[in-house]
């Protein structure tokens, strides 16, 4: 329960880095709260990461300002992030199963392990949760919700990147102990 709260924590911090809104994203910022989600992944495992995620939601629901910009309280849950909020959670998840499997087929490439499991659950699955919440929120077709998420991307692949490096120079030491 520890490790989970430490990395409710963390995607907590990680929503202290000013967010960055732009004009045809219909209100969904980019933050670096998806690199705590990818960490809670990969270093606790799926399972634990979506508990992790869970909790970090939770404190949302009850009003703790803690997603990128202050922002919490129920109202975020009906807005154009609750795709990608409800994201997070199958993304943690896929992000830990997938690392996992990926590291069993691939043990001496453990950056690339991590790499391409940020990539499956901290990208795609997010996005696969996102695009169709930001579509039924803010009454914009599913093609043009695509594209506008395409404006999250780079950013994304960056926070895949620093994931899968972070744990990559962790594991022998820390991750191996949680």
């Amino acid at each position: 329960m520890v490790r989970i709260s430490l990395f409710a924590s963390l995607i907590a911090v990680l929503g202290l880095i000013p967010k960055f809104d732009l004009p045809f994203t219909a209100g969904v910022p980019i933050t670096a709260q998806t690199l705590g989600v990818m960490l809670a992944g990969l270093v606790l495992g799926g399972r634990n990461g979506a508990l992790a995620v869970l909790l970090f939601l939770f404190l949302v629901a009850l009003g703790a300002p803690v997603l990128s910009g202050g922002r919490g309280g129920l109202g975020v849950f009906f807005g154009p992030t609750i795709g990608f909020l409800l994201g997070w959670v199958a993304g943690a998840l896929v992000c830990g199963v997938a690392y996992r499997i990926l590291k069993e087929w691939m043990p001496t490439k453990i950056f690339l392990s991590a790499l391409l499991a940020c990539l499956i659950g901290g990208v795609f699955t997010i996005y696969a949760f996102g695009i169709p919440g930001l579509s039924v929120v803010a009454k914009m077709e599913a093609s043009k919700a695509a594209l506008a998420t395409l404006a999250f991307l780079p950013g994304d692949i960056l926070k895949s990147v620093i994931a899968a490096w972070l744990v990559t120079k962790l594991s022998p030491v820390v991750v191996s102990k949680i």
